[in-house]
């Protein structure tokens, strides 16, 4: 960090604050998140890199430990789409909730990276002030996931229904086809696609913000002397592990919500 004196304040901002570049003018209304950004597209790299180099290197024989890996995560992602898709409607779904799974995975994982570490690397070796290594924890990351999927629902309303059903379920459901409840039915409606990509990315923004604000508190213990180290140390362990399941959890529930969602665009009411 810089030469400030180091405050509780001071320590949480330091390491909250994205690596933004303007876009045009002062970014007042446009700016990227770089840090975001480039670790997302780098875990994407690395994640389905190594899937296909896994992929091209399949036997029918005795699977190697990472070809048994790769095996077991796609036949539990096929398995979740198959229980919600019927026929061959999965077939597009399962690949899309595999990477959504994958790569919310990785990203999420990135909260275990010691923090203090991790900004001396950023500071000393890379020379950047501030950078934030969870993408997930950014809600343009989160934000921009959710309205990928709910683009696709979108998409897939209006390919299964054609335009006219599309339509014709945003004006006449749920109250009724009658002219005068057009408008209570488009509300309502509006309501529910609204709330969704809402839903779907807060929820993985609050949790991943949370987790990233409590290694930050404990963290904070190591400025207390040796006893707050060891018992930061301590405290940071016992919530690393349980962090586990929030960091694999949210990444199915929001793999789960996608295929949800997609479902329910087949469907029709």
């Amino acid at each position: 960090m810089s030469t400030e004196a180091l405050t509780p304040t001071s320590y949480i901002n330091h390491h909250l604050t994205f690596l933004t570049q303007p876009v045009g003018g002062d970014g007042s209304f446009w700016s990227i998140n770089v840090d975001s950004m480039a670790v997302a597209t780098l875990l994407g790299i690395v994640a389905f890199g190594f899937l296909w180099w896994v992929v091209r290197g399949a036997t029918s024989g005795v699977p190697s430990r990472r070809q048994a890996f790769v095996e077991l995560a796609m036949e539990f992602v096929d398995d979740q789409a198959k229980g919600i898709f019927h026929g061959d409607r999965h077939k597009f779904v399962a690949p899309l909730a595999l990477t959504v799974f994958v790569w919310v995975l990785l990203m999420n994982a990135m909260d275990f990276l010691p923090v203090d570490i991790m900004a001396m690397f950023y500071e000393h070796v890379l020379g950047l002030e501030h950078f934030r290594p969870v993408p997930t924890a950014d809600i343009n990351t989160t934000f921009a996931l959710s309205l990928s999927v709910w683009i696709l629902m979108i998409f897939f309303s209006i390919k299964v229904k054609g335009l006219g059903g599309w339509i014709h379920e945003l004006t006449c459901t749920p109250f009724g086809a009658h002219p005068l409840l057009w408008i209570f039915n488009i509300l309502f409606n509006l309501v529910e696609y609204i709330s969704k990509p809402l839903s779907h990315s807060l929820r993985l923004y609050g949790n991943m913000y949370a987790g990233e604000i409590i290694f930050l508190l404990l963290g904070m213990w190591a400025a207390t002397g040796v006893v707050g180290t060891a018992l930061g140390a301590i405290l940071g362990a016992g919530w690393a592990i349980f962090h586990i399941l929030i960091v694999v959890l949210q990444a199915f529930i929001f793999m789960m919500l996608t295929i949800v969602y997609i479902s329910m665009a087949h469907e029709s009411h």
